[in-house]
């Protein structure tokens, strides 16, 4: 762990054992990245960057959490309540009692905050809902006087009142129909997406020390895969949605959602009262900065190179437009700007050094990988009951022969999963150059493909099962892979 000291000699750590100890498997692993997206040498001062990141939070959501955990009748504590009606823009909405389905009881007695109201419809625009960006100002008013349905005269305290100004306030870069472009490319990329994220991110990211403790310490080894894909599946067709992303719009709420139960997780291990209190020396803050920087990556960046290798081309419009789309996620998640790019190219570059920052693989990798291979066989497929053991059995085979031919043989023995020839490979290719080079081409061939993606996405969603409505948003454990 480097350190350096402060002005009476005190040691202050900069950076956590974790930091670049595996930093010769990082560089192996992001060879191919480093080669495609032309990284000339390693960037010491950004390296450095992440380093710190490790140690860093988000502070709004930081400061709401420690105000959530507050004592009942404590002055300035704010409620699940509360938090649920700010982000209904001040009006008081019914939804399923605290202690539900979701991101669990995360301290003493206190509940989740529970689902956000949320429509389900991916066939009529979301704008049409309370999405136009001007009535912010004025619901933010609402909300910084008295909150409907919360008591009378009760003020919003200041840890809610920041968040929602951050979260309100549309900064200057923000371009709405850069935004609802990259909404309908990644409508667009159908099932490439949901396998790119499910297969190249997620498992991918369990190659790596860290975040994967964290979730083995919330106990995702104990059961819950098919939950945790289907919320976070959820939670990526939602920003997909027309209008989704506005602020009060359906999957807004849902963002800001995951921000504050990650910074909930993040406070509640970070306790040293904690019986299994999280080892911040060795792997810097439960969810941080540098491991916010990792995840943004991989829905942007790695998903467009992801695609790629699937045959789908991403033209530099359809790449400018995603990143945007991501852009403007990654700070509704409250990431750093320094880690907030509009640039593909800087974001390839960027997660190659986050790769070189890693740690090695931990016992927790390969239990939540052979976990999301076994979960193939809880979902529930169209057509007769017959039918489901050998479409489960297919999506196995087909999920392993991806896997293999993304993340190599190496990484798929670290993880204790058996290899496949590419063969699924060999079929999505032909079938993606021919969706997106002949039929694509034109305005009419581009609207099928929006409407097969919706399709796909949604026969995906489906597959995971109803469950609760609670958009998880991504693992605090994924990484760039």
């Amino acid at each position: 762990m480097a350190s350096t000291t402060d002005d009476v000699g005190q040691p202050i750590t900069t950076y956590p054992l974790r930091f670049r100890s595996a930093e010769a498997r990082g560089a192996r692993i992001g060879r191919p990245l480093r080669l495609f997206a032309r990284v000339r040498g390693v960037d010491g001062a950004l390296l450095d960057r992440i380093g710190r990141a490790f140690f860093e939070q988000d502070d709004a959501g930081a400061a709401l959490a420690a105000a959530m955990r507050l004592p009942a009748r404590a002055p300035g504590r704010v409620t699940h309540k509360q938090l649920r009606d700010a982000l209904a823009g001040g009006a008081s909405e019914p939804g399923p009692q605290p202690g539900g389905a979701g991101c669990g009881p995360l301290h003493g007695t206190d509940a989740e905050f529970g689902p956000l109201p949320r429509d389900r419809s991916i066939n009529r625009p979301i704008s049409e809902q309370r999405t136009d960006v001007g009535r912010a100002p004025q619901q933010r008013a609402e909300v910084g006087g008295d909150v409907q349905g919360s008591g009378p005269s009760t003020l919003v305290p200041d840890p809610l009142r920041h968040l929602l100004d951050e979260v309100t306030t549309v900064p200057d870069w923000v371009d709405w129909d850069l935004v609802e472009e990259g909404a309908a490319v990644q409508r667009r990329l159908g099932q490439n997406s949901d396998d790119v994220l499910l297969q190249l991110s997620l498992v991918g990211g369990y190659r790596f020390g860290g975040p994967t403790d964290l979730l083995a310490a919330t106990g995702a080894l104990t059961g819950g895969a098919l939950r945790r894909l289907r919320e976070t599946q959820e939670w990526t067709v939602g920003l997909s949605e027309p209008g989704a992303l506005r602020p009060y719009a359906p999957a807004w709420r849902a963002t800001v959602h995951v921000r504050v139960m990650h910074a909930l997780v993040n406070s509640s291990f970070a306790d040293p009262d904690r019986q299994d209190h999280w080892d911040t020396a060795r792997w810097g803050l439960p969810i941080n900065q540098a491991d916010q920087a990792a995840t943004l990556g991989l829905f942007d960046g790695t998903l467009i190179l992801g695609c790629r290798a699937l045959g789908v081309p991403v033209p530099p419009s359809d790449s400018r437009a995603l990143m945007h789309l991501w852009k403007w996620v990654g700070h509704l998640l409250g990431v750093h700007p320094d880690f907030l790019v509009d640039d593909e190219w800087e974001r390839h570059r960027l997660n190659y050094h986050v790769l070189l920052a890693q740690a090695g693989i931990s016992e927790a990798g390969p239990h939540l990988a052979r976990a999301v291979v076994a979960a193939q066989a809880e979902r529930t497929y169209r057509g007769p009951s017959w039918w489901q053991p050998f479409r489960a059995g297919f999506e196995r085979e087909r999920l392993l022969s991806m896997l293999t031919a993304f993340l190599g043989v190496r990484s798929m023995r670290e993880l204790g999963l058996p290899l496949r020839p590419p063969w699924a490979h060999a079929y999505v290719l032909p079938l993606n150059t021919l969706r997106y080079r002949v039929l694509g081409r034109t305005r009419r061939g581009r609207e099928r493909l929006d409407r097969w993606g919706r399709r796909r996405s949604g026969a995906i969603l489906a597959s995971y099962g109803s469950g609760s409505r609670t958009a998880r948003g991504p693992d605090p454990l994924v990484r760039a892979g």
